[in-house]
């Protein structure tokens, strides 16, 4: 028998340069040149990650540079990981930006808890597989819910 992987969802996931984006958006490069990466097998992580992580040769495929480094908490205790460039991921034809962490080599892309609220992605374990949020329709939608004073 295999491996047990109820519950494991993978997903397409296309990563870009946010940077390269801007300067084509611009006309100062062309879309061709944009950095990108079609991964097909991105982990979705709504337990150990936070944001979307990247092994280095990723990383360094889209040219992304260190923002800076920060504490995380890890299975192993606190780690200082460096922080990257944002990025545009697109996962079911919905996209979001969003900053990117460093981890080990041998390690899948992890796509975390910031980036599926940003997409309005829940998590179906039975069907393995991200669906919209049921409670807005199944659509991508955003929650603002701040006070504004009556006038």
């Amino acid at each position: 028998m295999g491996v047990d992987t109820m519950g494991r969802v993978v997903v397409q996931a296309r990563i870009e340069n946010l940077g390269d984006l801007y300067l084509a958006r611009e006309g100062a490069i062309a879309q061709a040149a944009v950095r990108r990466i079609d991964v097909t097998d991105a982990l979705v992580d709504t337990i150990g990650a936070t944001i979307l992580c990247l092994p280095p040769q990723l990383i360094a495929q889209l040219g992304l540079n260190v923002g800076q480094v920060r504490r995380v908490r890890t299975a192993g205790g606190l780690k200082d990981f460096a922080m990257y460039d944002a990025v545009r991921l697109t996962v079911q034809g919905r996209d979001c930006i969003v900053d990117v962490a460093e981890v080990a080599e041998d390690c899948p892309v992890l796509i975390g808890q910031v980036p599926l609220a940003l997409l309005d992605f829940v998590v179906d374990p039975k069907g393995q597989r991200l669906i919209g949020n049921p409670d807005h329709g199944g659509e991508q939608m955003f929650e603002i819910f701040t006070y504004f004073p009556p006038s």
